[in-house]
């Protein structure tokens, strides 16, 4: 926790907890709009996402005690939509605010990275998708298309939210790669479990796929199975 976090906090604990009776020129939104959200600590800016706090609880209260629990801010923001609910003063309207304002920030970061990023090895792929399914709860399989200088054209989920998602067959791998005139395809799911060894049938359809790939001379480059910080390649693993 932020000593700037600790004084703000203590100001309002001392018979001020109303963000409303502080001087205009502490308050996190008008603080923001005077003086850049730079000058802001962490709970200051959740402050202005959650919008208000509670009975006896400032909104910047609210918000050390989710820093408190989760840990920093790079922690808070891959924890799970209902674990917010855990904290006192943060419904069902402020986890959704925070959720959405933490999965703006991991898309926009994942685009800017792919907008300059040459694949070279399955470490860059799980770079970016890591953190988008961390604290996902449903298996998902998506199909990267890679351009002929291994740069990421296009992302395509084919199956999501049913059990043995993986479980795809080639043409729906491959409509959106010919489509797109790719080069070469990037293969990767999650799973859930946090179990990152491959199924038997996860080592099936990818052979199934790769020998597709061969027949319309798009490269199967590898496939990931990504669970939770972990990350399992089957090219490195001789699976391809």
């Amino acid at each position: 926790m932020k000593s700037k976090d600790k004084y703000v906090l203590y100001k309002a604990q001392e018979g001020s907890p109303t963000i409303k009776e502080w001087r205009e020129d502490e308050r996190p939104r008008e603080k923001l709009l005077l003086k850049g959200a730079k000058s802001l600590s962490d709970a200051e800016l959740i402050a202005i996402l959650l919008g208000s706090g509670t009975k006896g609880i400032s909104a910047v209260d609210v918000a050390r005690n989710l820093l408190m629990k989760f840990g920093e801010l790079s922690k808070l923001a891959y924890r799970d939509l209902s674990e917010y609910h855990t904290i006192k003063g943060v419904g069902k309207t402020k986890a959704v605010k925070l959720a959405a304002a933490f999965e703006i920030s991991k898309r926009a970061r994942a685009e800017d990275y792919l907008s300059k990023k040459i694949i070279r090895g399955p470490e860059d792929i799980a770079s970016i998708y890591i953190p988008r399914f961390m604290g996902k709860m449903n298996e998902a399989f998506m199909v990267l298309l890679l351009n002929a200088s291994n740069q990421i054209i296009r992302e395509v989920v084919v199956s999501e939210g049913i059990l043995n998602s993986s479980l795809v067959h080639p043409r729906e791998v491959f409509r959106m790669a010919i489509t797109e005139m790719s080069a070469a395809v990037f293969l990767l799911h999650n799973h859930p479990s946090g179990n990152t060894e491959p199924s038997r049938e996860d080592i099936n359809i990818t052979r199934r796929l790769v020998e597709a790939g061969k027949t319309i001379d798009i490269k199967v480059i590898d496939h990931l199975i990504i669970a939770g910080e972990n990350y399992t390649s089957f090219a490195e693993m001789g699976l391809l």
